[in-house]
């Protein structure tokens, strides 16, 4: 099969023009033939079935009979939407309202009053059904296009008329469709051809629920571009407003500042982005009095207060809005869910007609129009989605429709002199399937679009006069020199990520407000231990609840009140034995801010706490909560617990993980700067990891301990060491303690000499190698060939193994330093303009759990001439 050539539309006139009265699909084309008369014409010449029967424009008839449905009957609405949609549906296919209750699971209660009703409207469908072509009155008649008329349109049809094909015999040979990478560059690639000037001789065709719909209609806005059959009624944004502030009234106390940003934004009113996670009725601003004063007395309320107060905050009228609550009964309805409910299921289910300048560009939605009459149309996507999904009910021929479609398709794909399909091939990494339709029309085997004749484009960027104004500049990018832990953790999942957030603020969020806190109070304690007692306690939980009560909601204050005092008194046990007593080996630092200490009117200038550092020299900087000792840092933390060797995981370079966290590492190696030669400690205190035990009475503080070691020695020298041959002896399960028992510090030893022990985590690996070969002849050869001996070996290759996991060495670190210098080396190059910040990470894919910026952040890449170029976001 091939895609059958659609008559050009002067070439269907000449056809036609004889005759008095032509019948067509659809009205564009209706529209087309009637401008082409050349001479006077009495009465209707090209018109659609309905336009005749009914002498009026066409209306939505569906809406139409929803209205009289519920204001005739009980029913409720979702059940009079379902049956109307059946009734009608039916009745179009079959050429009667009471077809359907030929159809048993049809014929129900609900159906039936809806047909009474409807039956007694003045409908299309009726009049459709009562009309027919008066022979005396349009002696010649012609029908383009029949086998896409539907039964009921049909059955206006006289005895005798002509029909006329829409399509040739000869075939349409498909133009190269033109590949782009994104479909911000298939709109830039329209706007380089449309102009105010040439509007009115353009068509888009497109998927009107597709994201090119809202992303085309925003490039002709920005470029003052006019342009028709673009947002409905419901996608106007003071209508969409109106609803949100309905909604804000029933949704209590837990409403946030981030649901309701939206309608602030639409009336002017700018709240700062630190509190999009706060509870609206807790945030303080003058400019939000009024929407709190308005919820409080929202019970009192009506929709059409409601409809006036938004009128008066955005100085508009919204007349049609007005009139159509008036249609549905609801401008007197209280303020209530279920009213709510009711007025947003109707605005998403029909389509209230809106009037519209029919001037500039026509947008035409793929899946309604047969034709556009314009010499220039732009197809963008052709997708899947331009697929059309037939009704699943019995009445309904699916050969038929699926043929009527097919037409449609085809007849729709020439419209215009000239043609031009702009198509992704890729999205999101998969391949763009291409609208099922051209399985059929086509006869190549194909997958995606680059399977056909096709041109591909590279994103142009167009220069114009408008936009922001530009001061060019000459300043050099001053190189990064140092990485936190947190800005490396961000950067090795996605660096892209980490690129948004040095530009773009974030809300503020509850657990950081409490971290503070906590972390503050721990600072405050270590200052003045004496000064914390219960009463102290109970004060500060107090504070706490108040300075996070705009993030909870009140039912919620009583156990976030349990979760801070055990926090706090969890803290202060810990800091109770241990504090550090001798701070003599570090040096001064200036008071630094905390919440308490202003509180409390006290003095934080411990050595111990908030230690800020930045080394230079190896690229790293951060801040360590307590200096526990001189060999000891301590870190206090408020999410749940990981052991060491997740630590030690996702802190590793090869392989990377997917959930990277580098702060006992990166701390260390610091540490280590200042004494080389000494094993170190990073101690996470997880303070409210014994939550539920506490409560019951059962907690200790070791289980709120993580602590990660640094051993000042190769991993080779450290394994082969008495202390670990000892551990083998004592520390390790039964059969290793068994097996080392029976053999000498000397005869472990020698193992050594012959080979390393490779470097790894996994036991097996060092089982299979020369070391594990040798040490496990060795204890054969001194102990015997017995299968404890076997089992021993591998239980002390566990052992060694477990060293690697819970801490570190000094190839660990060194190899850190070269990661870090290896990292801000391509940061730099990234920072500088070379390339564009990547979205995949170290360990690929970004895991989208610690991605702080996924709105801003690209799923598919698109080629440009700017790696600079980073600000565009996707819908």
């Amino acid at each position: 099969m091939s895609i059958k050539r659609s008559k050009p539309i002067d070439r269907l006139y000449e056809e036609v023009a004889e005759y008095d009265l032509v019948i067509v699909p659809d009205a564009p084309l209706a529209s087309a033939l009637n401008r082409r008369l050349e001479y006077p014409h009495f009465g209707p010449f090209a018109i659609t079935p309905r336009r005749l029967a009914s002498r009026r424009r066409e209306t939505a008839e569906d809406r139409l009979a929803f209205l009289e449905v519920i204001s005739q009957t009980d029913l409720n609405w979702k059940q009079a939407s379902y049956a109307i949609g059946n009734v009608l549906q039916c009745w179009e296919y079959q050429g009667s309202p009471d077809a359907i209750f030929e159809y048993d699971a049809f014929d129900t209660p609900e159906t039936r009053t809806v047909v009474d009703c409807i039956k007694s409207l003045e409908t299309t469908s009726r009049t459709l059904t009562e009309y027919q072509i008066d022979c005396e009155e349009y002696e010649s008649v012609a029908v383009i296009g029949e086998q896409q008329l539907t039964n009921l349109e049909r059955s206006i049809l006289p005895m005798e008329y002509d029909a006329v094909d829409r399509f040739c015999d000869d075939s349409f040979e498909l133009p190269p469709v033109r590949i782009f990478d994104s479909p911000a560059a298939i709109v830039d690639a329209v706007l380089d051809t449309v102009t105010p000037e040439n509007a009115e001789d353009i068509a888009v065709v497109l998927d009107a629920s597709s994201e090119y719909s809202p992303l085309i209609e925003a490039a002709f806005e920005a470029t003052e571009i006019p342009y028709y059959g673009g947002p409905s009624f419901t996608e106007d944004q003071d209508h969409r407003a109106v609803i949100q502030l309905l909604r804000s009234t029933i949704a209590g106390s837990d409403t946030r500042i981030g649901t309701v940003k939206p309608l602030l934004t639409r009336l002017g009113t700018t709240i700062d982005v630190d509190h999009n996670e706060k509870r609206l009725f807790e945030v303080d601003n003058p400019e939000l009095e009024w929407l709190h004063d308005f919820c409080n007395r929202a019970a009192e309320l009506t929709i059409g207060d409601a409809l006036d107060t938004y009128e008066k905050h955005a100085a508009c009228t919204l007349e049609t809005f007005r009139a159509e609550l008036e249609r549905l009964g609801l401008l007197n309805e209280p303020i209530t869910a279920d009213t709510i409910d009711r007025l947003t299921f109707y605005l998403e289910t029909y389509d209230v007609p809106i009037d519209r300048e029919n001037d500039g560009v026509l947008l035409a939605d793929a899946k309604s129009a047969s034709f556009v009459d314009r010499p220039v149309v732009f197809y963008l996507g052709l997708d899947e989605s331009w697929t059309h999904k037939s009704p699943q009910r019995p009445w309904v021929d699916r050969d038929e429709e699926f043929d009527r479609n097919l037409d449609q398709f085809q007849s729709l794909l020439q419209s215009g002199v000239d043609q031009y399909y702009l198509v992704q091939d890729t999205a999101g990494g998969a391949p763009v399937t291409p609208c099922l339709y051209f399985e059929d029309l086509l006869d190549v085997e194909f997958e995606r679009f680059s399977d056909l004749e096709s041109i591909r484009y590279s994103r142009t960027f167009r220069s114009t006069e408008e936009g922001f104004e530009k001061e060019p500049i000459s300043v050099e990018t001053e190189p990064e020199t140092t990485l936190s832990q947190s800005s490396l953790n961000s950067y090795a999942n996605c660096p892209r990520d980490y690129f948004f957030g040095r530009l773009v603020d974030n809300p503020n969020k509850d657990y950081f407000v409490e971290g503070n806190l906590f972390h503050d109070f721990a600072e405050f304690v270590v200052n003045h231990p004496e000064f914390v007692d219960d009463a102290v306690i109970e004060e500060i939980v107090d504070v706490m609840i108040e300075e996070t009560r705009p993030f909870h909601r009140g039912v919620d204050l009583a156990t976030r009140r349990t979760k801070y005092r055990v926090g706090l008194e969890t803290i202060v046990d810990y800091l109770e034995t241990n504090a550090p007593s001798d701070t003599d080996f570090l040096t001064p630092t200036s008071s630094s801010d905390n919440f308490f200490a202003t509180y409390f009117d006290r003095p934080v200038d411990s050595p111990a706490t908030e230690r800020w550092f930045e080394d230079d020299d190896r690229g790293i900087k951060g801040k360590i909560d307590l200096v526990q000792s001189e060999t000891q840092l301590v870190d206090f933390k408020s999410g749940s617990k990981k052991s060491p060797s997740q630590v030690i995981k996702r802190a590793a370079i090869d392989p990377p993980s997917d959930q990277p966290n580098f702060q006992a590492l990166l701390y260390l190696t610091y540490y280590r700067s200042l004494r080389p030669d000494e094993q170190l400690e990073f101690t996470f205190f997880h303070f409210l990891e014994t939550l539920d035990d506490v409560v019951t009475g059962e907690g200790t503080l070791d289980d709120c301990l993580t602590t990660v070691t640094y051993h000042p020695l190769p991993f080779d020298e450290f394994v082969q060491s008495r202390a670990v041959f000892e551990a083998l002896r004592e520390e390790a399960p039964n059969d290793c303690n068994k097996t080392f028992s029976k053999t000498s510090y000397e005869d472990y030893r020698a193992a050594f000499d012959a080979h390393q022990p490779p470097r790894t985590r996994d036991a097996d690996e060092i089982a299979d190698s020369p070391f594990g070969n040798a040490l496990l002849e060795r204890m054969i050869e001194g102990v015997g060939d017995y299968k404890y001996v076997k089992k021993g070996c591998m239980q002390a290759f566990r052992h060694l193994c477990g060293y690697r996991k819970e801490g570190y060495f000094v190839e660990d670190l060194d190899e850190f330093e070269r990661f870090i210098d290896d990292q801000l080396e391509e940061l730099n190059r990234y920072r500088r303009g070379d390339s564009r910040f990547p979205v995949e990470g170290r360990a690929g894919e970004p895991n989208y759990r610690y991605v702080d910026n996924r709105d801003m952040i690209l799923t598919t890449e698109r080629a440009t001439d700017d790696p600079a170029d980073e600000t565009e976001v996707t819908r």
